[in-house]
């Protein structure tokens, strides 16, 4: 394990895993297990990195946090810190932003389904903008602007017809997507002019996402390159000027030693070249580009710590070791087969002499967090560290068999801050209702 690739990760002068200058068996004894540990330098060396490069390159921009990767109130008020701006989904997610005191002006809402009451949210906190999605939306939105009396800046979400290298179901880019107009049957023409007939619309540009975990830069070059092209012709042919030119998110992280994904440096430098040269070859005004980086920013931050329970062996075919998490946690697995390294917190250096399977607890087959996991010989009550869990396992976690969430703690300098309290029994059944 390469603990120098993800943040201030170490094996301390005891030998045991460390981040942010703490140990994990000392985070584990202190807030229990399943445990998320969060590396604030990591986050914040990312986010800093992200933005420097627009900087360098004198590109105005804006880098916006794809929250729904994880949210939280602290994570929002970590990444007003550092300058970025905030995409949310949902209006939980933007009622999330409104607790943390998020700037209003820097929240891009997004959805294929937003509804009357969360555009009313959007509306009445001041957003920044809203990401239009589909026809529906152009309709649903002016008749609430229209009731308000109020003006949104909007941007319409193309398809470019791009199909990135990753797995089906988080790849958004191409023509069969529930998401945005298609750029290449008329969809995206037709939505740009009902937006700009409607004086309630500040139309500020286009937005495009090709997917996720994407390790090459080919198709953002790609994807910037045909819409700026269409953006030569309909500001010729519609008088169509975008400001803002949204590339998404979907830079890819190392999940295990078989990723290698790029610096942000890498994907940011690749964009820019491409709008540049379309922009500069056809006296097109160059568009301020906004990205927006989820896993990239917080996936590799984050390392679950469990406690190893029970252990059964099947002869001749598998070695199981269940964790005190599982499923409830972490959904990847089962939802993507998404795959993750992980050691033995108290000897994380020691060498593996047996291949293990690691089992879940929840009450499902599917229920496996690593298939074929190297490990040195483990005993209950030994804490398990999972690399790599910062996206879409706090976001994505669940009560399945009444198994209270974990808590969330970020480690920085030393220091150890719970900033998601662990969910309790009475937690579980303070919505039910009785019959009697």
């Amino acid at each position: 394990m390469a603990f120098e690739s993800f943040g201030t990760m170490r094996v301390n002068e005891v030998g045991h895993l460390e981040i942010g200058g703490v140990d994990t068996l000392k985070l584990a004894q202190k807030y229990g297990t399943p445990l998320y540990v969060y590396d604030v330098a990591l986050i914040k060396e990312r986010a800093r990195g992200f933005k420097k490069t627009f900087e360098e390159l004198g590109v105005k921009a804006q880098v916006a946090y794809a929250s729904k990767a994880f949210s939280t109130v602290a994570i929002y008020q970590l990444m007003h810190e550092e300058g970025l701006s905030l995409d949310v989904v949902s209006g939980g997610e933007l009622f999330t932003a409104m607790k943390a005191d998020f700037p209003a002006e820097r929240i891009h809402f997004h959805g294929n389904n937003k509804t009357r009451q969360e555009l009313e949210m959007a509306i009445d906190y001041g957003i920044g903008c809203v990401v239009i999605d589909n026809f529906y939306e152009i309709e649903l939105l002016a008749d609430v602007l229209q009731e308000k009396g109020a003006r949104m800046a909007v941007l319409i979400r193309v398809t470019p017809g791009i199909e990135a290298h990753t797995h089906d179901y988080i790849l958004t880019g191409q023509d069969d997507s529930k998401f945005g107009f298609g750029l290449t049957n008329g969809q995206a023409e037709e939505a740009i002019r009902r937006v700009m007939a409607n004086e309630a619309f500040q139309l500020i540009g286009l937005h495009c996402h090709i997917g996720s975990q994407i390790f090459e830069t080919t198709g953002f070059k790609l994807a910037a390159h045909r819409i700026m092209e269409q953006l030569v012709v309909w500001r010729d042919s519609l008088d169509f000027h975008a400001e803002v030119l949204n590339l998404g998110g979907g830079f890819g992280v190392r999940y295990t030693a078989d990723d290698q994904p790029l610096p942000p440096s890498e994907y940011v430098r690749a964009i820019i070249a491409d709008v540049r040269e379309v922009a500069q070859d056809n006296a097109l005004a160059m568009p301020e580009i906004w990205i927006e980086p989820g896993r990239s920013l917080v996936g590799e931050a984050g390392t679950t710590l469990y406690t190893i329970g029970s252990r059964k062996e099947v002869p001749e075919i598998r070695k199981f070791v269940a964790v005190d998490g599982g499923m409830s946690d972490n959904i990847r697995p089962s939802l993507y087969e998404a795959k993750y390294d992980a050691v033995i917190a108290s000897r994380p250096l020691e060498e593996p002499d047996e291949t293990v399977a690691i089992a879940g607890k929840c009450c499902e087959s599917g229920d496996m967090l690593i298939w074929d996991l190297p490990l040195p010989k483990s005993d209950a009550g030994e804490v398990l560290a999972v690399f790599c869990t910062g996206a879409y396992g706090y976001s994505m976690a669940n009560n399945y068999n009444r198994i209270p969430r974990a808590a969330v703690v970020f480690v920085e300098n030393g220091e150890d801050r719970l900033v998601v309290q662990r969910e309790s029994y009475e937690n579980l059944v303070q919505l039910d209702l009785p019959l009697y």
